[in-house]
């Protein structure tokens, strides 16, 4: 089949506005818009410039805007979308040339809330063991693969960039409520500043726009009622 493809594309060292390009591609019904992405750089034009890595929906690195929604362009299939289909880099992040963003703002976020285990005691011989059910606790948290779809595709985010945002909210869930970790303290203080998760308006972006599947929306009641809890 014949597919229109529509790159919004932009190289701040040359270009003074984003403008619309447009490709012809040959694919087939199954191919991904990652394989439509580079049959274009390989085949028409090698100056297209975009993100990607392992190609299997786990790196998160090709994130953008598909047809107006955050997706992994490795993920969605041409017979989803149809012949016409349209890409765009993620809302709310510098363009650094076409489809890459800047996310240095976005990781510095996910440092603050620690994304690590605190551990106060010595290392033991083997591991520190955990029960499943304590592990049940947070595993849907523990799925994240930082792609920032939800993050960028978040109102509040879009209208104070400098909200902590969901991805980085999402990871300092698997730890609060990891029982080996002792550094939720630390943690809540980060999530109580006035970028923090009380910037959230429960409007459920975050959980359509995640490649896995992850309940955000609710992992972000879960801390909000963390620090209520702590208050008293």
């Amino acid at each position: 089949m014949q597919v229109k493809l529509r790159v919004k594309r932009f190289d701040r060292e040359r270009d003074r506005e984003p403008y619309w390009a447009e490709y012809e591609v040959e694919a087939e019904a199954t191919d991904r818009v990652l394989d439509l992405l580079h049959s274009v750089k390989w085949y028409q034009d090698g100056t297209l410039s975009f993100r990607r890595s392992c190609g299997h929906g786990i790196c998160g690195s090709d994130a953008m805007l598909i047809n107006g929604r955050n997706r992994l362009a490795c993920k969605v299939l041409i017979k989803e979308l149809g012949k016409r289909i349209s890409v765009e880099p993620l809302r709310g992040f510098p363009v650094v040339k076409d489809l890459v963003v800047d996310q240095q703002a976005f990781f510095r976020k996910f440092e603050s809330v620690q994304p690590y285990l605190v551990a106060e005691e010595p290392p033991p011989a083997r591991e520190r063991r955990q029960s499943p059910e304590a592990r049940e606790r947070f595993d849907d948290t523990t799925k994240c693969i930082l792609c920032a779809a939800c993050t960028t595709s978040c109102p509040s985010f879009w209208s104070n960039p400098n909200y902590l945002g969901p991805a980085a909210i999402v990871n300092a869930h698997r730890f609060l409520f990891d029982d080996r970790d002792a550094g939720q303290e630390a943690r809540l203080q980060v999530l109580n500043q006035s970028d923090g998760v009380w910037r959230c308006r429960t409007i459920f972006n975050c959980v359509e726009a995640c490649p896995r599947g992850i309940d955000i929306t609710r992992a972000i009641g879960e801390v909000k009622k963390a620090l209520l809890l702590r208050r008293t």
